[in-house]
């Protein structure tokens, strides 16, 4: 028995997750996109991955890129979000006008405010039916300021966050 496609994203929706934005240069211009799929696969050697989509402007550009970064977004950040998930239409010819970025390293742009980020260097790909896993090893990594700030979540197809308890 096959899923029907409303059904499986339904499920899917009840689980939540993180909402980050990966940026990748590619001839040294710099692109990014909302991701929600980005976890840990390994601590030792440290490896991370991301899922996209092939029809996604991203998919090309981080399979020729070396290298990309994922920036954590925190609850404070939801426009950011909404630029680089495509929903603020003004920033559809650069999603990076006007923004404040950080460099890693490597010059990869992340975002000051974000929970933490990682650098990663593209080790693998793996496709799959109509996406491409990407493995990368964590290279550089860092953590916000703010220790006690809550994440930016996806759930039930809405972007919210949740309030802290004390211990």
């Amino acid at each position: 028995m096959t899923i029907p496609a409303d059904l499986f994203r339904d499920v899917f929706s009840r689980w939540p997750t993180g909402a980050g934005v990966l940026t990748a240069r590619v001839d040294g211009q710099a692109h990014g996109m909302v991701v929600g799929s980005f976890c840990s696969l390994s601590a030792d050697p440290p490896l991370a991955m991301v899922s996209l989509g092939r029809v996604t402007r991203m998919h090309d550009l981080l399979a020729a890129a070396d290298r990309f970064a994922v920036s954590i977004l925190g609850a404070e950040q939801r426009t950011l979000l909404e630029r680089f998930a495509g929903l603020d239409r003004r920033f559809d010819a650069d999603r990076f006008t006007g923004l404040t970025t950080i460099e890693t390293p490597s010059g990869l742009p992340v975002f000051p405010g974000a929970l933490a980020w990682a650098e990663c260097r593209l080790v693998a790909q793996h496709p799959g039916a109509n996406y491409t896993i990407f493995v990368g090893e964590l290279v550089e990594a860092g953590l916000g300021d703010a220790a006690e700030a809550s994440p930016l979540l996806y759930f039930r197809r809405r972007v919210g966050s949740f309030a802290a308890r004390d211990n």
